[in-house]
């Protein structure tokens, strides 16, 4: 009779405890009931912003919702990484994540956030970066330059968008694989590193591809070679660096999305089925990869398996070149 008479306060318990499983579900399986925020810590026209614009597009059109970009630019990526780290997970802010929130843990003292502080969703793109050269250089090949770079030491320079660009690191990579010595020349972005070139004041760069395809299309700027693990559909004569050196190396970056720590995997899982579907659309893959992007969207599971190797590349390459932003 005692054990009768607690049955109601034992079912009131176990009540309490499903509550929050039971809301978190119903929330999840009516997600979003209301405009999503995805942050992109670059300015707005850069190949982050408009990938991200692209992928809010997709996902208005399919769960029914806006998803709003919500540009936070500024220290590499750090300030929107942050804000959307600080976010509640529940799926209304989302983050445009790239390479750099992998390197930026490493150069930083205090980047704001950890990978730690990231539920994957999926890979957007990868993006190579291509070396480039102005038209004049004597340069024809990769081999080329670096037969003038030794004939020269110290003497050419590179451009890039600061010392923890993956312009800088892509340069610094290509030092230590080819034994070279050249000067380099920090530039606020990626447009001034074009300037740089056209105008013939620096030797070469590693831009991403994006940023310089149509002017390597063109023949305005003479492409030796790209850093992805297999030729770009964009430009299929352009040799990878593995086919270019003998100690070759892949050096790309990505475009990805990602959530606050804690967001419900079915929201997350909602989010990438959403993308994958979208994905199929041939008009969307072609508005992603006409600029020598390769089109990805893996799954969480992937994504997330995907980043510890990726630290690890960083890390060894940051620790050889002794880079650390106070």
């Amino acid at each position: 009779m005692r054990w009768l008479a607690l049955l109601p306060l034992l079912a009131l318990c176990l009540a309490g405890r499903a509550g929050p499983a039971a809301a978190q579900a119903q929330s999840s399986s009516s997600y979003p009931d209301r405009p999503v925020k995805i942050v992109v810590p670059y300015i707005a026209g850069s190949a982050p912003d408009v990938a991200a614009r692209q992928v809010a597009d997709r996902l208005t059109a399919g769960l029914g919702q806006q998803f709003i970009v919500d540009n936070k630019p500024g220290a590499s990526g750090n300030i929107g990484g942050e804000v959307a780290a600080r976010a509640t997970p529940d799926g209304f802010t989302l983050l445009l994540m790239t390479g750099n929130h992998v390197i930026n843990p490493y150069l930083y003292a205090k980047p704001g956030y950890s990978l730690k502080d990231f539920a994957p969703i999926t890979v957007i793109t990868r993006l190579p970066s291509l070396m480039v050269v102005p038209p004049s250089s004597p340069a024809k090949t990769v081999a080329e330059f670096i037969a003038l770079a030794k004939a020269k030491p110290g003497k050419l320079n590179y451009g890039s968008g600061g010392i923890v660009s993956l312009a800088n690191l892509s340069a610094q990579a290509f030092r230590l694989a080819t034994g070279i010595d050249y000067v380099h020349v920090p530039y606020k972005g990626a447009p001034d590193i074009v300037r740089g070139l056209l105008g013939e004041q620096i030797d070469v760069a590693f831009p991403t591809m994006p940023t310089v395809v149509r002017l390597a299309q063109q023949g305005s700027l003479r492409p030796l070679a790209v850093t992805s693990a297999k030729r770009s559909t964009v430009m299929p004569d352009v040799p990878t660096l593995l086919e270019a050196l003998p100690n070759g190396f892949v050096q790309d970056s990505w475009l990805a999305l990602a959530a606050p720590a804690g967001t419900p995997s079915a929201i997350l899982d909602r989010l990438y089925v959403t993308l994958k579907k979208a994905s199929e659309n041939q008009e969307f893959r072609t508005a992603l990869s006409s600029d020598g992007s390769e089109v990805v969207f893996n799954t969480p599971a992937e994504f997330a398996a995907m980043l510890p190797d990726e630290s690890r590349r960083y890390q060894d390459l940051i620790k050889q070149l002794d880079i650390k932003i106070e």
